[in-house]
């Protein structure tokens, strides 16, 4: 079995998101999880939640990784991971009833930013609700020197990089049919947006 991969951040995050899914997810059955990184997520939620079905999801160089993480759980509700790049992935249409992913929205750049959220417009159902956990601008503010100096440290990293102001995201989600419900303040700066398909805005 590969050497299951660790990431302290995720560890550390987990209990908080948790809280937030237990509400969100609780009349969801399945999940898509989209960038599920070392798979430690999604163990963790899956076993946590055991009303829903998991299915995680990256790029094929994380899959051997996310795999070791479920075989070692040998959770009955986690599914192995789909090959998804936001860029060209394509879904069926209201497959999913939630969507869930953390750390990815400042990564990808924000072409895929917006991909991933007209890709979640298709593939949840009509009442379907879509979790980001990140930092985020709001009012093209940062709300602590820390997350300044986060997000100049990717953009020197890469360009494209950087966190991503609210607003925009509202944008793209109000055009694949979603709207916010819900900015959870979680620990470490970061918060979890909520938007719902079908949703008043």
């Amino acid at each position: 079995m590969p050497e299951r991969p660790f990431a302290h951040y995720a560890a550390r995050n987990a209990p908080a998101i948790l809280e937030v899914l237990l509400c969100e997810f609780r009349n969801s059955t399945r999940v898509l999880e989209i960038g599920s990184g070392t798979g430690q997520h999604a163990v963790t939620f899956a076993a946590a939640l055991g009303h829903l079905n998991w299915q995680t999801s990256d790029l094929d160089e994380n899959h051997a990784g996310i795999a070791a993480w479920l075989e070692t759980a040998a959770l009955g509700n986690v599914e192995a991971p789909l090959s998804l790049d936001v860029r060209k992935a394509s879904v069926d249409s209201a497959s999913y009833d939630a969507a869930f992913s953390a750390n990815t929205a400042h990564i990808m750049g924000i072409d895929a930013v917006e991909r991933m959220f007209s890709l979640l417009g298709k593939a949840l159902n009509g009442d379907g609700v879509f979790c980001l956990y990140g930092p985020f601008r709001v009012g093209g503010r940062l709300n602590t020197d820390s997350n300044e100096a986060f997000d100049a440290s990717l953009r020197r990293r890469d360009a494209a990089m950087g966190i991503r102001d609210l607003e925009a995201l509202d944008g793209f989600a109000s055009a694949a049919g979603m709207h916010r419900t819900r900015l959870y303040a979680v620990p470490s700066n970061n918060c979890v947006a909520v938007w719902r398909k079908g949703a008043a805005a």
